[in-house]
């Protein structure tokens, strides 16, 4: 379903765990994040981008790579393809590939376009890289911490940043990669909304935030959660547990991301020690 729509945005939400696809659409430019889910999802999603090319510069970017974030990639061929340089290097890209295929097997599920990893034609390599692409300039952020290879993009001068899986208001802080990174590039994300660059900032989960009050809320919630993690794992207090389930309303299913977080800054902090 089309979840935001504005004269340059269109969002479009995924019924599965609320995933969003993002397609800017300015006079000289057609850009898509993440086109996802489901078969019918994405071919809706390839209508709308038939619908509004005209002939304009099209890109297709993705945030990260992450499964349920890249499996439309088939369906979109013609697109000039943006990512980290570290989603080009991932070495579970296979593996990626494979939890495509079982949740397509789980579910029965049948797709037009072909299974593969992204190509990837502009790939970004450090913050601040800006790319011009047809009326937008798109300047890049490196977003590691959710998962190694993430990425920012501002787009101006719309005013959007498309953040991936972070700041999200359903879902807490999932950190698969490194709680100091997450924690780096929330800093990140600050600066960018108190610059007053940021009009609309868009997570992979969830509902987009118009208000700089929210995203900040968002970045504040955030925050709360990984020091909270943090005080559980190397203080030994008891991590608030019902206020984070108040918060966030898909308890049966994130309970266990909470647990793995729990453990993977275990680790971290003993690896970081002496």
């Amino acid at each position: 379903m089309i979840a935001f729509r504005s004269d340059v945005v269109t969002v479009f939400e995924s019924a599965l765990y609320r995933t969003t696809s993002t397609l800017v659409h300015t006079s000289g430019l057609l850009l898509l994040a993440d086109p996802t889910w489901l078969p019918s999802e994405v071919a809706a999603i390839r209508a709308e981008v038939d619908r509004l090319g005209r002939g304009r510069p099209f890109y297709l970017l993705f945030t990260h790579s992450d499964y349920d974030h890249i499996l439309g990639y088939g369906a979109f061929p013609e697109a000039r393809t943006i990512a980290s340089e570290a989603f080009v290097r991932n070495p579970e890209a296979e593996n990626t590939l494979e939890q495509i295929r079982k949740f397509d097997d789980d579910y029965y599920l049948r797709r037009d376009c072909p299974l593969s990893y992204p190509s990837i034609a502009e790939a970004i390599g450090q913050d601040g890289q800006v790319l011009q692409a047809g009326d937008a300039k798109l300047t890049f952020f490196l977003a590691p911490g959710h998962n190694p290879d993430g990425l920012f993009t501002l787009i101006e001068p719309a005013g959007i940043l498309l953040a991936g899986d972070y700041l999200s208001n359903v879902e807490f802080p999932f950190v698969y990669h490194s709680f100091r990174a997450y924690e780096q590039t929330l800093d990140k994300a600050e600066a960018l909304i108190r610059s007053g660059r940021v009009r609309l900032l868009v997570p992979g989960h969830g509902d987009p935030a118009a208000r700089p009050s929210e995203m900040l809320r968002r970045l504040a919630d955030s925050r709360a959660y990984l020091r909270e993690a943090r005080a559980t794992v190397q203080e030994g207090k008891p991590f608030p547990e019902e206020a984070l389930w108040q918060r966030y309303a898909f308890r049966r299913n994130q309970a266990s991301y909470h647990r793995a977080n729990l453990e993977l800054l275990r680790l971290e902090i003993e690896n970081e020690r002496p």
